[in-house]
């Protein structure tokens, strides 16, 4: 583990307990003494730039949002892939023809053309409110979506997507998707982010629970796995370790010597 020189880490069962809804004061303190043995630290996330928590004096280096659409460091932008629009506008009325609304997020601001349950309670999660917007066609028309987000079943997902083709869905929970760009996804980000610091994927660990992080795992020299992860995750997870509310990850570090016990 000495050779781990950058990790990348999920906010939403991972980082942060869905049941506390907070990250664990433990947590932190890891994610400190990570920095402090000069491992850069990255968020990889399917949230936008404006949801992302406060994490207190705990500053992140880089960023992975949106599933890996837009990338970012405190200084510039790393890589972004916003979806096309005519992906967008074909999806928007797929959504309508199931009677569901649908939210757009670009780099600054999100804003949906009407919401039911399970926009609402995804959105919650952030802790967010749906914000429904006269101002919807128009942000499409001119500025560039990273994300399209709608409420969703998996029974559903074929006639959500019926005539796009450089867009797919990642999801995380049951009743909602996130649709990104196809040459996107958090393997492709991950690349480009190990990239920019010149390190090789040997020299990566991530740490996931939900389905979307099955290519941040595959990506990393080694991929971990919360205990409240997915079964799908776990399948290609290198290492199942603690669950995110017994601070499974600072388990982790310091039994395989990342820092000291704390």
């Amino acid at each position: 583990m000495n050779q781990v020189k950058i990790a990348f880490f999920d906010i939403d069962g991972t980082l942060i307990d869905m049941n506390k809804k907070q990250i664990s004061q433990k947590m932190l303190r890891t994610l400190k003494a990570l920095q402090e043995q000069n491992i850069i630290l990255c968020i990889a996330t399917g949230r936008s730039p404006i949801t992302l928590p406060d994490f207190g004096d705990v500053n992140f280096d880089a960023f992975l949002t949106f599933n890996g659409s837009y990338c970012f460091n405190q200084e510039e932008t790393l890589y972004k892939n916003p979806i096309p629009r005519q992906d967008i506008n074909q999806i928007v009325a797929n959504a309508r023809a199931l009677k569901r609304p649908v939210a757009i997020a670009t780099s600054d601001q999100i804003i949906a053309n009407g919401q039911d349950a399970d926009l609402v309670d995804y959105f919650a999660f952030a802790r967010q409110e749906v914000i429904v917007s006269d101002e919807f066609e128009q942000l499409i028309a001119n500025e560039p979506v990273f994300q399209v987000m709608l409420g969703s079943r998996q029974a559903d997902y074929a006639q959500v997507m019926k005539n796009t083709t450089p867009s797919q869905i990642t999801a995380w929970w049951d009743r909602a998707v996130d649709i990104i760009p196809t040459s996107s996804g958090e393997g492709t980000a991950i690349a480009k982010i190990l990239a920019h610091y010149g390190l090789d994927k040997s020299q990566a660990i991530a740490f996931g629970d939900g389905n979307n992080d099955i290519e941040m795992l595959e990506a990393v020299g080694w991929g971990l796995a919360m205990a409240n992860a997915s079964t799908e995750l776990k399948v290609v997870t290198d290492e199942v370790i603690g669950h995110v509310a017994d601070d499974g990850i600072s388990q982790f570090c310091v039994a395989n010597g990342l820092i000291e016990k704390l």
